[in-house]
């Protein structure tokens, strides 16, 4: 079989990489504009552009949609371990075990925890929903982070009282920050769930052969 390039074998990583890299770009000198005109209307002096990729705004507004994204992204992986959705390219099958529920066996070209085995394996065998996880959490607490020190900037320049760590967690600000991702990221599984029983793509990973019967569950 014949070698492909690098970009041949990684294009599907690299070209989202460099979408949320542009974006990504494109939302810090935004953001940083209008942080400015926020400080400007606060009566407070403005601040450069690396000053800002360390302020509350900036980490109040890219943490609170990582958040959402790996929340979803642990659900689903999780979820879909035993739920299923008939006709869905998203489900396993309604009935019988797929080739991802094979128990693990070691061979010399199988990843270093299963050749380890004992708790190397096990927690390798729930690894990608731990990451997703652990990226949730700790998105979850910068963006708590940026968005305290944010709301705390304004009560300071208006005069008003400050608040704690504790007591900002009680704030319906930072969960409205929060639910109104949730919803959003949790809708669009749905939709790919759902959407995928009777629309199609071809050529698509993500959807089932284009003369597959809508009955048909799985890829």
């Amino acid at each position: 079989m014949k070698k492909q390039h690098f970009l041949h074998r990684n294009g599907l990583s690299i070209i989202f990489l460099l979408l949320l890299f542009i974006c990504l770009a494109a939302q810090t000198l935004t953001g940083w504009q209008e942080f400015n005109s926020e400080l400007e209307d606060l009566q407070l002096p403005p601040i450069g552009l690396l000053a800002y990729l360390g302020s509350p705004h900036f980490f109040e507004a890219t943490f609170e949609n990582w958040e959402s994204e790996f929340l979803q992204m642990g659900m689903y992986v999780v979820l879909t371990v035993k739920l299923r959705q008939w006709g869905s390219a998203e489900s396993k099958k309604l009935e019988g075990k797929e080739e991802v529920d094979r128990e693990p066996k070691p061979s010399p070209d199988a990843p270093w925890p299963v050749r380890k085995g004992g708790v190397w394996l096990a927690l390798y065998k729930h690894s990608l929903s731990i990451a997703f996880f652990a990226l949730f959490i700790i998105s979850f607490w910068l963006h708590f982070m940026g968005s305290r020190g944010h709301f705390n900037l304004e009560q300071s320049a208006k005069g008003l009282p400050t608040e704690s760590a504790a007591a900002y967690l009680a704030n319906p600000k930072f969960w409205f920050e929060s639910f109104q991702n949730w919803q959003s990221e949790f809708l669009s599984v749905a939709s790919i769930v759902i959407l995928s029983i009777w629309l199609r793509q071809y050529g698509s990973p993500e959807s089932k052969p284009v003369d597959a019967p809508h009955s048909e569950t799985g890829k």
